[in-house]
């Protein structure tokens, strides 16, 4: 048997909400990307971690470009992508890693960092479920806007369900590195109320997020909660701040006023 037939293939996590949060054909998808950071108008300071949402990008694209085009500037430095993101369909106790060795989305495939999966593989938080990732957007809509901004780079992706902060920020800590880290949280704001009345409910978020205030943040203020509440107290404890860079809803981009989804953009330093 020769070299090659001896070789164990790579997995795959394909792309799963191709087509629906996002264009499946890859030449749309880079255009409709590129349109999105193109049209940001004021072009933030690089951030060491971003807060951004994952809904489609019809709907939060507008907002998580902001967060994205600031890394424009640092593309050749950042060579490690953390990326946190909430369980959205499975119930899930800690935090999961993906046995796989790549992650896919329409523009390419996205190479995992086992060094930095087996660097926290003893916490006992952390687990290998693959099903947490299967069909999980919170990760994957956050993939081709760091395919188009970034130059080459090593993805340690990390779905979070039930987890206290000091849990979450354990992990980051570790993880954490130096200017060729980048961490992302991904995560919406409120669900589903009128557009009025998650105005309100967002800006009191979005002042807790900036006043480094987690404990006034929980499932009905952000999806992503859990992993967010962990990056706040890890930059409470580094003494690092937070920015709003952008908050708006999908009333202001793509849907109806009467039934709303909060998104926010931030920049952590």
């Amino acid at each position: 048997m020769n070299n090659s037939q001896n070789k164990i293939k790579s997995t795959i996590r394909p792309a799963a909400v191709a087509g629906q949060f996002y264009p499946a054909n890859p030449v749309e998808l880079e255009l409709m990307v590129e349109s999105l950071l193109n049209d940001v108008e004021e072009i933030p300071p690089p951030s060491k971690a971003i807060i951004a949402p994952h809904a489609g990008l019809i709907y939060s694209g507008p907002i998580a470009a902001i967060a994205y085009t600031s890394l424009q500037s640092v593309k050749e430095k950042i060579n490690r992508v953390v990326l946190l993101g909430p369980a959205h369909r499975v119930y899930l106790k800690g935090l999961a890693l993906s046995s796989v060795d790549y992650y896919e989305t329409p523009l390419g495939k996205i190479e995992i960092d086992q060094d930095s999966y087996d660097s926290i593989r003893n916490l006992s938080q952390v687990s290998v479920v693959d099903a947490a990732h299967a069909e999980e957007h919170s990760i994957e809509v956050h993939l081709p806007f760091l395919q188009l901004v970034l130059d080459r780079f090593k993805l340690i992706p990390i779905v979070v369900g039930e987890a206290s902060p000091e849990e979450v920020e354990e992990v980051l800590e570790i993880l954490w590195g130096n200017d060729n880290t980048l961490v992302v949280i991904s995560s919406d704001l409120s669900h589903f109320h009128d557009y009025e009345t998650a105005q309100q409910l967002d800006l009191s978020t979005s002042k807790a997020i900036e006043n480094l205030h987690l404990e006034s943040i929980g499932p009905q203020q952000a999806c992503g909660c859990m992993p967010m509440r962990g990056l706040l107290q890890l930059a409470r404890n580094k003494h690092l701040k937070v920015k709003m860079l952008d908050l708006r809803n999908s009333g202001d981009t793509a849907g109806t006023k009467d039934r709303v989804v909060g998104y926010g953009a931030y920049a952590i330093n």
